[in-house]
């Protein structure tokens, strides 16, 4: 019983997280403008605050993914889609919890993400490698929901692991990126290098990081700037 309790916070949490557009958009992948286009347009709205100060959730970025993927045509497919794929996003969240897969946690041991998408907008939990839901194989062409995302010239980090000694986790420092194991933000990280300009000196501040986790923090950020 415990165990499912933990996991039903981990998914409500997916529909919590606070990004605002720049940050919504850079750990997506996809651009700003879009973005904002989609919201105004009720193709994906923000879920967390879709009034003046726009904020979208963790599962919202599942979702840009999604739909920004869907919409570039792709061979021998239709690049037409239906309504904004939030349910579907729910839907593949309610089945990783019935399944017990525990995708954030942060030891690093469990694989990666089980979460696809195929061309026909239909999302699949992975399960031994196999795409599988109702018995039914899915379509060839794939996208892994939660992996590095690079489509259409842009590109947007795994929303895991961005590094190897970072992670993304839904209800956790509100879903922004952290050195794995801690609360310390991979922004807290650069703003701290803009100020000491020393990753040894930064990592003497924080007892059992090395300096190498600061140093991953400031490139993961500076990618999600460029």
């Amino acid at each position: 019983m415990g165990q499912t309790l933990e996991l039903s916070a981990r998914v409500e949490a997916a529909f919590e997280g606070c990004y605002e557009g720049p940050r919504a958009a850079a750990l997506s992948g996809v651009p700003l403008s879009t973005v904002y286009s989609w919201a105004r347009n009720g193709i994906v709205e923000p879920s967390v605050s879709p009034r003046r100060i726009k904020l979208w959730s963790y599962a919202d970025l599942m979702a840009l993914r999604i739909v920004y993927w869907l919409r570039h045509p792709k061979q021998g497919r239709s690049n037409q889609i239906a309504a904004s794929p939030m349910p579907r996003v729910r839907k593949a969240l309610a089945e990783l919890e019935f399944r017990g897969l525990d995708i954030w946690d942060d030891s690093g041991e469990q694989p990666d993400s089980p979460l696809r998408v195929d061309s026909a907008a239909k999302i699949w939990v992975m399960v031994d490698g196999v795409p599988e839901a109702a018995g039914q194989q899915a379509l060839p062409g794939v996208l892994d929901l939660l992996g590095p995302f690079e489509f259409g010239g842009q590109q947007g980090p795994s929303l895991l692991r961005p590094r190897p000694n970072l992670r993304i986790i839904p209800g956790r420092v509100s879903g922004e990126p952290h050195l794995a194991g801690s609360r310390i933000t991979t922004q807290v990280a650069a703003a701290l290098y803009r100020r000491i300009v020393d990753t040894d000196k930064i990592a003497s501040l924080y007892p059992g990081f090395d300096a190498s986790f600061f140093e991953e923090a400031i490139d993961f950020e500076r990618s999600l700037a460029a």
